[in-house]
């Protein structure tokens, strides 16, 4: 199967990942939320006669089907037909400039469905644009998705980033409204996180700490693992930071270029499942364990 990286071994990911608020993903550009779907129109023009407006003002979008192949999908004329038949039968005021209440109607998988419609605001590409960076962080999007996959329900959660570095990851939880702290054992680019976080109008805490000093306890941790010549850190030093880990976090994410299957099993955690992010011949892996 694919999962929104690539390649993955098992679906646990993907069904984790489809629990969270789609307005969180990085993948999904818009949604329906589905009130009513029927096998034709017919039925479903007098499904949404029984729609309760209560005085709200609404607009119809008719949503492609992406999937189908461009000869099988509706033409401008038909969409907009589709679009004008369903808003006479609901019973409200249309305003199509700015409507109260914004509806979506789709075909798929041989129904009609129709629903609420959202479409998604890509937060994560403007964090693109960031005072700070530097070439082997995390880009925006892929750290966006761990954070989802590490933390599908953020409700009463407490998050920690231990080796923050720019705070890539840091930033996309804030921005998710996630209670993350994050913390870097190099003191020199502590500053360039917190700026980026000031940057996007977003408040947390970021601490100068080695996490094998951390004491505080918290539900998930995400760790991307240090490389690159700059960055060299030998398997007994990977060992201490799985070991810490282990020690304050109850689940561990960890983001990695090389295998690291025998350190974390070493350092006491279970490997629950497991995704590989791919950028031409470059690849990680995202790690989930307990």
């Amino acid at each position: 199967m694919r999962s929104f990286f690539g390649d993955v071994s098992q679906s646990n990911v993907l069904e984790t990942f489809v629990k969270i608020d789609p307005t969180r993903s990085p993948f999904m550009k818009e949604r329906i939320s589905v009130i009513y779907e029927a096998q034709s129109l017919e039925e479903l023009y007098k499904q949404v006669e029984t729609l309760q407006m209560n005085g709200v003002t609404f607009k119809v979008i008719y949503v492609k089907n992406r999937d189908l192949p461009k000869n099988k999908q509706d033409g401008f004329e038909k969409r907009r037909e589709i679009e004008r038949k369903i808003g006479l039968h609901i019973k409200g005021k249309a305003d199509l400039r700015q409507p109260d209440r914004l509806f979506g109607v789709m075909h798929v998988n041989e129904k009609w469905v129709f629903g609420e419609y959202v479409k998604s605001e890509s937060v994560w590409f403007r964090h693109q644009q960031k005072p700070n960076g530097y070439s082997t962080a995390l880009n925006t999007r892929v750290a966006r998705a761990v954070v989802n996959i590490a933390i599908p329900n953020p409700n009463g959660i407490k998050a920690i980033d231990p080796c923050c570095g720019i705070g890539t990851v840091l930033v996309e939880a804030r921005s998710m409204g996630i209670d993350m702290v994050g913390s870097d054992r190099n003191q020199l680019i502590i500053p360039g996180a917190r700026e980026n976080m000031i940057h996007f109008g977003l408040t947390g805490e970021i601490n100068l700490a080695d996490m094998r000093d951390i004491t505080n306890h918290y539900d998930v941790a995400i760790i991307d693992l240090p490389y690159n010549l700059c960055s060299v850190i030998t398997p007994e030093e990977q060992l201490e930071m799985l070991q810490s880990a282990r020690r304050f976090a109850n689940k561990v994410v960890v983001v990695t270029v090389e295998p690291v299957d025998g350190l974390l099993i070493k350092a006491g955690l279970s490997i629950i499942d497991r995704a590989v992010a791919k950028k031409g011949l470059f690849i990680r892996e995202v790690i989930i364990c307990n």
